[in-house]
């Protein structure tokens, strides 16, 4: 048998540019402010924009070709690049993450302005993050859906999220890999995926 040397590091304050914060009733988990938020609206020159209470247009469709003009596609990779990695601690710009992604060969002007206005909200909600209650219901929910087909190609975009107790554990918005023929058809794909992750979590929190 090997025995490895370990270092006991106390109560976990950070990992990976995640800030974990306790309390006596609850557990939070958020992006760290010293590692993302202000350093990337900085260096995008958007520290003092003004903040947004809303991520997108209900009624928005992006597609490919608007117009608008070309923007500079490695200046739009590294912006939502860092969107992405902020998305790991925030739920609530997944989706609108997901959309823009799908533009990163060729974004246009239109598409650069709907990430600045990712920014704009992620500036005012940098002390948001996943809370945890300590003496909430440990119980597992999922719930999927599905949108109507992008203008593009006519697929669909599934979205699901998952939680244990109040806290949210795991969550996607992604594109769909076939076109949908009817929004059952749609609804039925879309809870594919999610029933594989249900199992994995059911087997991860509660156990068999």
């Amino acid at each position: 048998m090997k025995t490895f040397e370990m270092s006991d590091l106390r109560l976990i304050k950070y990992f990976l540019g995640l800030e974990v914060i306790r309390t006596k009733k609850r557990v939070s988990v958020r992006m760290s402010t010293k590692v993302y938020s202000g350093s990337s609206s900085q260096k995008w020159e958007m520290l003092n924009c003004k903040s947004i209470d809303n991520l997108m247009n209900s009624n928005e469709k992006l597609h490919s070709q608007d117009n608008s003009g070309d923007a500079n596609p490695l200046r739009y990779r590294l912006i939502v690049g860092g969107t992405l990695y902020r998305s790991y601690t925030s739920p609530d710009i997944m989706h609108a993450v997901s959309m823009v992604f799908r533009f990163m060969q060729s974004p246009s002007m239109h598409h650069l302005g709907v990430v600045k206005r990712i920014l704009r909200y992620i500036n005012g909600t940098v002390n948001y993050g996943i809370y945890h209650d300590k003496n909430e219901e440990f119980k597992l929910l999922g719930h999927p859906n599905s949108d109507e087909g992008a203008q593009d190609d006519q697929k669909s975009t599934t979205g699901w999220v998952f939680s244990l107790g109040f806290g949210v554990v795991a969550w996607c918005s992604k594109k769909q890999p076939i076109t949908a023929l009817s929004s059952t058809e749609a609804e039925c794909i879309s809870v594919t995926a999610p029933a594989y992750e249900a199992v994995w979590a059911q087997m991860t929190f509660i156990g068999p």
